[in-house]
């Protein structure tokens, strides 16, 4: 009898044995993106969100869909995911994931995807630019990770890498996840919304996965 399994209640370790997933360490950010300065528009910008971010966090629990609102829109829009190559969907449900050796079926649905639009509309595979998960901020940034990994082992059926982000509102984490046999992936160091220059620096990788939809 096959068992169905909600995304959103896996652990890592059951994401690691059920989708054979390796952790792997070392890699940089820098060493797969290039970050370019921002303008002083953009840092103007960003203290915005981070001041009104930290008004919001200072009056207790943010839920879910106000940082979706209120700081990821934002970001998003200051990084170049508003422009018209890139279509982005919420609440995007994946397509099930057989697992054979477990009898398992594993669904779910993405907070956030964003997806370069083909210039064929008869073109079936889609390239995923990034795809993000977020949480409320009494929860850590990284319990979203085994959604955010199950999720993006999905595209790799059409694609060799998948960017993925997961967030509290307070820290945001970047992971990569590769074709690979088995499938390794890259967690990269937290960026924190209380300190501008991680604020920043947050900015740079987002702006340089976007600028990835322009090969």
């Amino acid at each position: 009898m096959t068992i169905a399994l909600d995304a959103s209640n896996l652990t890592l370790d059951q994401v690691h044995r059920l989708l054979k997933l390796q952790l792997r360490v070392g890699q940089k950010l820098t060493s797969l993106l290039t970050l370019e300065e921002l303008t002083e528009s953009e840092r103007q910008k960003l203290t915005q969100i981070r001041e009104n971010f930290i008004t919001y966090y200072g009056e207790g629990k943010i839920l879910e869909g106000q940082i979706q609102y209120l700081f990821l829109s934002p970001l998003m829009w200051l990084a170049g995911f508003h422009n018209p190559r890139i279509r982005l969907d919420l609440e995007v449900g994946i397509s099930s994931i057989e697992v054979e050796d477990e009898d398992t079926l594993i669904k779910g649905r993405m907070d956030i995807l964003a997806a370069k639009r083909m210039r064929d509309q008869r073109e079936m595979n889609v390239f995923w630019v990034l795809i993000v998960e977020a949480k409320n901020s009494s929860l850590e940034a990284s319990e979203g990770l085994p959604q955010l990994l199950t999720y993006a082992f999905t595209g790799l059926e059409q694609q060799q890498a998948v960017w993925g982000l997961t967030t509290n509102g307070l820290n945001y984490q970047f992971v990569r996840i590769e074709q690979g046999e088995p499938p390794p992936y890259t967690l990269f160091p937290t960026f924190n919304m209380l300190y501008p220059d991680q604020v920043e620096q947050l900015l740079q990788v987002m702006k340089a996965i976007c600028e990835e939809t322009r090969s």
